[in-house]
């Protein structure tokens, strides 16, 4: 690990890290379950379980396919009666019009939503796939109502971008147009999203950039993942899981807690006061690092 040890590192360790939790802000990110009723679900069970740690908000994925929009508008309306916690919703632009867009954004706004996680969308095979700029849905959604937007980060650079500057600039643009925050895609490399960091305010992008923690629950699944995203993996991670049975999720998940506990030690001395957590729609890990992070609370 690269990351600079020093005495701050040990002074922070000696006061006890893992009393962080009222000093942060945490979020959550679910997809929606493709069931028809989520009232008696293992998602909702996860949601429950994890609303004990005050979460600023939840926020709940969908595609640019059209009907899992429509899946998440559902998901996002139940949950919003059934639960006293900020929802989310991601909004994609691929494949729908502005008339579809500004009357989703209407009707989430409607029921009470307030936030919206802003999203292009990937391109699929099915669909126009117009060109289309996230900027410009963060454009399309202040005309409809004031929305607190939260757009997406790339510290290790969006795969279809062509150099870091333009992926840079094109988060200026979202920034610009009108969005509140960003999330990070996940990452390993803390040195990566320190730097990411200070570019963005060389640049004048002064919003808050929230780093995304993905812990490991499954290594072969996370290597799908990262050959998706650009993400990559660091040879120390990688060292944990050689020789490792791919099957014993026992160890993967105790080595991926421990991975997720020293990422948020490192980025909280580094000034990081707030953590979206992808959690996969599994809270075991998810609740046992945020436990860890309450645990002398009193």
């Amino acid at each position: 690990m690269d990351f600079p040890y020093n005495n701050s590192y040990y002074r922070i360790l000696d006061e006890g890290i893992f009393n962080i939790i009222s000093k942060v802000h945490i979020s959550f990110e679910f997809f929606p379950p493709k069931i028809q009723s989520i009232e008696n679900s293992k998602f909702l069970s996860s949601i429950n379980r994890l609303s004990v740690f005050r979460p600023d908000f939840i926020s709940i994925t969908c595609t640019s396919n059209s009907n899992l929009n429509d899946l998440t508008y559902r998901t996002v309306h139940k949950l919003q009666n059934m639960l006293n916690i900020n929802i989310s919703p991601h909004i994609t632009y691929i494949n729908s019009t502005d008339h579809e867009i500004k009357r989703l954004a209407k009707n989430y706004w409607d029921i009470g939503i307030r936030n919206i996680v802003a999203l292009r969308g990937d391109f699929s095979e099915q669909g126009s796939n117009r060109i289309v700029y996230a900027s410009d849905l963060v454009s399309l959604l202040k005309e409809v109502a004031d929305f607190e937007i939260a757009v997406a980060a790339y510290p290790e650079v969006h795969p279809e971008s062509n150099n870091s500057q333009l992926d840079l600039i094109n988060l200026k643009r979202k920034i610009d147009a009108g969005a509140n925050k960003a999330i990070t895609q996940f990452f390993f490399n803390i040195n990566n999203y320190l730097r990411f960091r200070d570019r963005c305010a060389s640049i004048g992008i002064y919003a808050n950039i929230i780093p995304g923690i993905l812990p490991i629950l499954d290594f072969k699944q996370l290597k799908r993942f990262a050959s998706m995203t650009n993400v990559c993996i660091p040879k120390w991670i990688r060292n944990f899981f050689d020789n490792l049975d791919p099957n014993d999720v026992y160890t993967t998940q105790m080595i991926g807690l421990a991975i997720s506990v020293n990422m948020i030690n490192q980025l909280y001395i580094a000034g990081v006061r707030h953590f979206h957590f992808y959690t996969l729609n599994k809270s075991d890990i998810i609740y046992s690092l945020c436990h860890m992070l309450n645990s002398s609370r009193k």
